[in-house]
């Protein structure tokens, strides 16, 4: 069913007004599009032109959605990458076994790596901090120590150069020896010496009024240990691979009894370049 119109009486003189005006708009409206194709035809594309523009302007008045910025962390391994030769001597060891002594020091000439004449060490694991003390070894630990003396009483001189080396930067020592009235002068620089271990101390036995007699001592072969700072750690050089293991026995067997086996949980011996070998530490 169609819709249904309702005329309604007196209404034909509006129903014509109305529709002159429509006329009207629809000639006015053919007129707009005439010449706007006209200016296109001369403009060549000039309204496809300002609808690009326009399209453009909106874009840029749009703004873009922020990108999130994706960060990818490279993981880093703190694990150094062993060489080769490393891996290969390591097969020689087995980690979860405690050698005993004569079978550690003849495991050693398998590990060597270096070209020279490697440093054979002692790693202790100690009960407790604090552990120190002196140690002559009887065949020496294969390295010349370079002891120097302080003596304000009978070389002033020869002090005030020694500080202003120190401070300078230089030390060409491994153990100094100073007499107590020196102490005060060496003050200047503890703090250089201190942290490397070689101020002076009465406990060491490095402060004495006979230091010509101590440093001879030093000079044969004496030298002083001590735990770490924060850990209850040890590391002794107990000689040279080309010692033999005759005279490394018996330097390392001379070296635990120093520390003492009640202050000792645990031996690690090695070379300067090699894996490490856990010594079974009942037997010595």
């Amino acid at each position: 069913m169609g819709k249904i119109r309702i005329k309604t009486i007196g209404d034909e003189e509006q129903e014509k007004v109305d529709a002159k005006k429509a006329q009207a708009r629809a000639i006015a409206k053919k007129a707009r599009e005439e010449a706007e194709a006209r200016n296109a035809a001369a403009e060549g594309n000039k309204p496809q032109a300002q609808e690009a523009k326009t399209e453009k302007q909106t874009e840029q008045a749009t703004p873009e959605p922020k990108k999130e910025k994706v960060v990818v962390k490279k993981a880093i391994s703190n694990k150094k990458k062993q060489s080769d030769s490393y891996q290969k001597v390591t097969a020689f060891v087995d980690k979860n076994k405690k050698y005993k002594l004569s079978e550690a020091l003849l495991l050693l000439g398998k590990l060597k790596r270096a070209a020279f004449d490697e440093t054979v060490e002692l790693h202790i694991n100690t009960t407790e901090k604090g552990i120190s003390g002196s140690l002559t070894l009887p065949h020496g630990t294969g390295k010349t120590t370079r002891v120097t003396v302080a003596n304000a009483s009978e070389d002033p001189k020869q002090v005030d150069d020694l500080i202003k080396a120190i401070e300078s930067g230089k030390i060409d020592f491994d153990v100094l020896i100073a007499t107590p009235e020196t102490m005060p002068k060496l003050a200047k620089v503890a703090r250089v010496l201190g942290p490397r271990g070689l101020m002076p101390n009465p406990k060491n036995g490095t402060v004495t009024p006979k230091p010509d007699e101590i440093a001879k001592k030093f000079a044969g072969g004496q030298f002083n240990y001590k735990t770490e700072a924060k850990f209850p750690l040890l590391h002794l050089a107990v000689g040279k691979l080309s010692f033999g293991d005759k005279k490394l026995e018996e330097n390392i067997i001379t070296a635990i009894h120093a520390v003492k086996t009640k202050n000792i949980k645990s031996i690690t011996l090695k070379l300067t370049m090699s894996p490490g070998i856990k010594i079974e530490t009942a037997s010595l």
